[in-house]
């Protein structure tokens, strides 16, 4: 599926789908760049990566911060010396409650680590693909909600519909030198951001399970092997696309 030494970067990898995409692409052989402002974790999971034969680098980052972002980027080129697949995962859901009560502050920190955060990072990568042999794939983490409404997420909904259109953007600019660039868009996964909103009530869950047509949330690891396909080969001719991975929410 994937070359010898090919270079994957995740961002948000200290948990959740970025954790589990981090594992994906060292499960298909790939040097991983993990990605996250929470060091610890980060530098754990890079460490328990390390430890079973991966070879491996984290970069602690603020995405809302252009110097941090340039200078993990360049940290890849350094170490590596060049990127083949990167996955912009990280991001917030922001306070929950109706538009009108939505804060100036909480709409702007959702949109600075979900938007401009992943536009930052998709600038650097971009630059970097566009200068070397091959090009290279990438996926944004969208959502169902920038396909579909959800009440009480305004700024989050809105978040995700500009990651998609962003996405499709640069997929038509970049189609002929070789970068392919996709979103994929969520459904209901079992994570700790889910895990927040439903406070783990098993009335809530079950309420969140029903909202997908298979009755079910669904699970980090299926998101993460969406997202190593997306970037491989074997997609290679997939570009500008906002995949449902939703358990057929958005089908009805």
């Amino acid at each position: 599926m994937y070359k010898k030494d090919t270079v994957a970067l995740v961002t948000g990898a200290a948990t959740g789908i970025g954790l589990a995409t981090a594992q994906a692409y060292a499960r298909a052989g790939c040097r991983v760049v993990l990605a996250d402002r929470d060091e610890d974790r980060g530098q754990q999971a890079a460490r328990d990566m390390s430890a079973l034969g991966v070879e491996t680098l984290f970069v602690a980052v603020d995405v809302t911060d252009p110097d941090q972002v340039s200078t993990l980027h360049q940290r890849i080129i350094d170490t590596f010396g060049r990127l083949d697949a990167a996955c912009n995962n990280a991001g917030i859901e922001g306070d929950m409650g109706p538009t009108a009560d939505c804060s100036v502050e909480n709409f702007d920190r959702v949109i600075g680590v979900n938007l401009r955060g992943l536009f930052l990072c998709l600038k650097s990568q971009l630059a970097i693909m566009a200068s070397q042999p091959g090009g290279g794939a990438i996926v944004n983490m969208a959502s169902v909600a920038g396909l579909v409404g959800f009440a009480g997420l305004p700024a989050y909904c809105a978040s995700k519909g500009g990651v998609i259109q962003l996405t499709r953007t640069a997929a038509l600019e970049y189609a002929q030198l070789g970068i392919r660039i996709n979103a994929i868009c969520p459904g209901a996964i079992k994570t700790e951001m889910i895990d927040r909103i439903t406070g783990q009530d098993d009335d809530t869950e079950k309420q969140f399970a029903a909202l997908h047509p298979m009755n079910r949330m669904g699970t980090a690891h299926e998101v993460a092997d969406t997202v190593v396909w997306l970037t491989s080969s074997q997609a290679g001719f997939i570009t500008g696309q906002a995949v449902p991975v939703d358990g057929g929410m958005t089908s009805r």
